[in-house]
């Protein structure tokens, strides 16, 4: 965090600062901030966020023993530190993001670009600050640091020698992206796909539309929307974009594409394509595998150039990205058993890619294999997509099909609806259980997908899978 006066932040979070020691209102405090006692670090700011599970009031002395000089706290507590009293402590957080980012950008040339898309957000949030950091200072986000905590924690990194700020703004209801892209106005705006992830908690796919359009609706005006033509529900913010008199970039597949792929190939190594910006055209070998991950690639070319680095630049630095994130197809495994660790999220659109890329990469000879759980926040769409993502595996000719969890069992009965049976579809209740059938299972040659959102915990059992055929 910049340099501020405990008063300014006081200011800041419209809190009562209680001084402890040596301090004055004058104190100047510059150390990160953070919500976790476990990683605080040395002058650094604990907010103490009440939880689900926990209250971050019991932890205020941890973090003081950790190296903490300032608490911002909902109420006092007994620990040798001064605190700022707040109403809300993630309020407060949200407030001091604003202040900070506000006096940064004022004092600097700072630019903001936020993305949103109901698949993809971090994958681009990581190729786009691949090809900026070599522009200059970036923040990005760590992992998916995209709620109403991790994105101000993340603005709160930036300092006045930071040029670029790429925030990333996931939400589970509507408001929730105004209210974060609120507080920094982004100069540039990234609109991925508008999806089924999340449709319960938004009430449909058209609610979803709404809220992702709720960051052009926060930009500053006379910036630039960076919008998927080839998504009707993203093309349609052109209209939004123009209430806020914003320039529009376009990329994807199509010819009215301003950052335009064509030939995509995917492939074990990765993923390849022709890139087309204006009249130049360019190779890009991604080692990302995925033909979904071209589209975020495209969408990361395009803010990038609109911020005008050169688009050969961008190829060169995308190439060296060798994982998008880990839990995001990440490979794993062995020449002998390679596995596919893509358990972070899931989504029908991302499980139906993710599927179709296991389909893909697999050459004659070698066996597919998806061990699939279940997709979350779908509401009451969540019966019927995961009976289509159990009828496209079997389309697909997955040959092994390994369903895990008790919320995902309709997916496993409409895969043996549709054909899947002599054990081509089996159920196991708990990963443990499909672990132990998969040591005995996979073989030489065997191609695994292991897909979910990160609440069925498939994540592990990919980690597991890797290590026990490496």
């Amino acid at each position: 965090m910049i340099d501020l006066t405990l008063a300014q932040i006081a200011d800041a979070t419209r809190g009562r600062l209680i001084l402890h020691g040596d301090d004055t209102a004058e104190t100047l405090v510059s150390g990160a901030v953070d919500t976790d006692s476990r990683t605080m670090t040395a002058g650094g700011v604990f907010v103490a966020k009440p939880g689900e599970q926990t209250d971050g009031h019991r932890f205020v002395a941890g973090a003081v023993r950790s190296g903490a000089v300032l608490a911002i706290v909902e109420h006092p507590v007994e620990a040798p530190v001064t605190q700022v009293v707040v109403a809300d402590a993630v309020q407060a957080l949200a407030d001091l993001a604003r202040d900070v980012v506000a006096r940064v950008r004022a004092a600097g040339r700072l630019q903001i670009v936020g993305i949103t898309g109901s698949n993809g957000k971090t994958t681009t949030k990581n190729l786009l600050a691949r090809i900026l950091q070599d522009e200059g200072e970036t923040v990005a986000p760590i992992a998916s640091y995209n709620n109403e905590v991790g994105a101000p924690l993340t603005m709160l990194r930036v300092t006045h020698d930071t040029r670029y700020l790429v925030s990333e703004f996931g939400a589970s209801a509507p408001g929730a992206i105004a209210n974060l892209a609120g507080l920094v106005h982004p100069d540039l705006a990234i609109v991925l796909m508008v999806g089924m992830a999340h449709a319960g908690g938004f009430g449909g796919i058209e609610a979803t539309q709404r809220a992702k359009a709720e960051l052009i609706q926060a930009m500053r005006p006379g910036g630039t929307a960076v919008l998927n033509v080839d998504d009707a529900r993203v093309a349609a913010m052109a209209d939004v974009a123009a209430e806020q008199d914003a320039a529009v970039r376009w990329f994807g597949t199509g010819p009215a594409a301003d950052v335009r792929a064509t030939d995509i190939e995917v492939h074990a190594a990765g993923t390849s394509c022709t890139v087309t910006v204006g009249d130049e055209s360019r190779r890009l070998e991604l080692r990302v595998l995925g033909a979904h991950h071209v589209m975020n690639a495209l969408a990361a070319i395009a803010a990038a150039t609109a911020l005008g680095v050169p688009f050969g630049d961008c190829v060169a630095r995308l190439e060296t990205v060798e994982l998008a994130e880990r839990w995001r197809m990440q490979p794993l495994g062995s020449d002998r058993v390679r596995i596919i660790n893509d358990a972070y999220n899931a989504s029908p659109d991302s499980m139906g890619a993710a599927l179709r890329t296991l389909a893909q990469i697999t050459a004659p000879g070698e066996r597919t294999v998806a061990v699939l759980g279940a997709m979350s926040e779908l509401g009451e769409y969540a019966g019927e997509e995961h009976d289509r993502i159990g009828e496209l595996a079997v389309r697909l000719r997955i040959q092994r099909i390994v369903v895990v969890g008790d919320a995902a069992r309709r997916l496993y009965l409409a895969a043996v609806a549709e054909g899947s049976w002599d054990s081509e579809a089996v159920f196991f209740p708990t990963a443990d259980d499909a672990y132990e059938y998969l040591l005995g299972e996979l073989r030489e040659g065997d191609r695994v997908l292991v897909k979910s959102s990160n609440s069925a915990g498939l994540r592990f059992l990919g980690d597991r899978l890797g290590e026990s055929f490496s």
